[in-house]
């Protein structure tokens, strides 16, 4: 079983940054990559990033590639979105989730065996 925490979301001005975090906890943390979703109003939830635990190799959507970045800190069981120069289509709600090692670099959300509550970002125009 594993556990995950999203924190970080807010409001913020097109062109502004924001740093969402991701909590994991569970034994088997170790076993499983990480991966960034974001779902707005009425549209599928829809792939960001994913990284991979074991060997930090990671893969970013077209639309956010150059602009957001994903990392993670091992001691802290945690994984970071970085996001700049955002936009107003960049408005949903972010969700992080789980893949089991094996996978690759997944970015297809049933892949995913655990997720986050979610975290609300609205960027202004």
């Amino acid at each position: 079983q594993v556990q995950l925490v999203e924190s970080g979301g807010g409001l913020v001005q097109a062109g502004g940054s924001l740093r969402l975090s991701c909590a994991a906890s569970g034994r088997t943390v170790s076993r499983y990559g990480m991966g960034w979703f974001r779902q707005a109003p009425g549209k599928e939830r829809e792939f960001i990033a994913v990284l991979s635990w074991s060997s930090g190799s990671t893969d970013y959507a077209d639309s956010v590639k150059g602009r957001f970045t994903i990392s993670r800190d091992n001691a802290k069981n945690t994984v970071y979105l970085q996001m700049n120069s955002l936009k107003p289509e960049d408005t949903a709600v972010y969700y992080c989730g789980a893949y089991p090692v094996g996978w690759g670099l997944p970015r297809t959300p049933a892949r995913y065996d655990y997720w986050g509550t979610g975290t609300q970002v609205t960027v202004s125009s």
